[in-house]
């Protein structure tokens, strides 16, 4: 299998580098990791506009693919910045939280494209996989089939990010749909991140003996990313105390609910950062240029790792925006961000929602 994607943030990466070595460091006296405003600021250019509540976007060739929450539609957004209905995932029912959630791209054996989309239906979340039809500005949805079905659903705590690995295996954060105590049960696929192959089988390295589960102690994970060297890490929305960035191990235990954050508990995995859910509430999240990149729904802002030194992170466009739902590399340098103001919990403006792309500056 091929794996399809974008290229790094090169020229981003020099920007905002700038300005995390020209900011001062603010200290964190309650356990929040630090956090400095960019003294640089990013330039940025809109790419698309009239999205309605997207939560997840994909390139193909030079065109984008974005879901839309509630509708259930696939909206492909051209290179000149227009937009059409690619098609409808008829299953996903919007509601709450729920809906049509998280995209993968990925290229079949005879090299047809296929995209992966993670839904909420009437009465379970489930992967669909869908043929891709026609070409970059044409696309549309072909036959579809059921990859994984029966995660459990809610109003809220969905999960939805769905990715695939360096391994070729489909990684799938889920939530744990109101329930607290399926993020500790190994046999319920909430509150996990389940591994699995392009088909939907068990791959038989995973942690446990024919499970999908490959992390545990999630309460509703949101953005997942690999770094260069295959390390791995996701978003994860807490509670009333800290929204967290862990580091994630094959097999591993993140503690909700037993935890929320650093506990120092040695039978859970502390995350690697960790912020107040109503500074910086993190969705999708991407690695560019040796940087993670997180889209912050609270906080309206884009924060940055450098992940050589995990102990920082930086913001970018506070508040310029509203809301950002994912982040994804732009082909030749820079990111396209996608912002989520219209799915009810937003402040909408004329244009809302938007794709926008994050260039260098002159």
């Amino acid at each position: 299998m091929n794996r399809v994607g974008g290229s790094g943030a090169a020229t981003l990466v020099v920007l905002l580098t700038i300005g995390v070595l020209s900011a001062c460091s603010s200290q964190s006296t309650d356990g929040a990791t630090p956090v400095t405003p960019a003294a640089t600021a990013p330039a940025t250019e809109v790419a698309a506009k009239g999205l309605e509540a997207p939560w997840s976007v994909v390139l193909v060739g030079g065109s984008f693919l974005v879901s839309e929450r509630d509708s259930g539609r696939i909206i492909e957004v051209l290179e000149d910045g227009s937009t059409r209905e690619a098609g409808v995932i008829a299953d996903a029912e919007g509601e709450g939280e729920g809906g049509l959630l998280g995209l993968a791209l990925d290229r079949d054996d005879d090299g047809v494209d296929e995209l992966y989309v993670y839904l909420t239906t009437m009465t379970d979340n489930r992967i669909q996989r869908v043929e891709l039809q026609g070409e970059p500005g044409s696309l549309s949805l072909g036959g579809s089939e059921t990859v994984i079905d029966g995660i459990p659903r809610a109003r809220n705590h969905n999960g939805g990010r769905i990715a695939f690995g360096p391994d070729g295996m489909l990684y799938v954060g889920t939530g744990d749909a109101g329930r607290p105590d399926a993020s500790q049960d190994p046999d319920s696929l909430g509150g996990k991140i389940l591994r699995m192959t392009p088909d939907g089988d068990v791959p038989g390295d995973n942690p446990i003996d024919g499970s999908f589960v490959y992390s545990s102690g999630h309460r509703n994970v949101q953005g997942i990313a690999w770094a260069e060297d295959g390390t791995m890490f996701a978003s994860e929305f807490g509670q009333n105390t800290w929204d967290e960035l862990n580091v994630i191990e094959a097999g591993a235990n993140y503690g909700w609910p037993v935890v929320e954050g650093d506990a120092g508990n040695p039978d859970f995995v502390d995350p690697v950062q960790q912020w107040s859910p109503g500074e910086a509430s993190p969705s999708g999240i991407a690695v560019a240029g040796g940087i993670l990149y997180i889209a912050n729904l609270r906080g309206e802002r884009l924060r940055s790792v450098d992940l050589d030194d995990l102990s920082v992170a930086t913001d970018h466009l506070t508040g310029e925006y509203g809301r950002l739902r994912d982040v994804i590399p732009a082909p030749g340098g820079g990111l396209f961000v996608l912002t989520n103001n219209t799915d009810g919990r937003g402040d909408p403006v004329e244009g809302d929602d938007r794709l926008v792309r994050v260039v260098a500056g002159e």
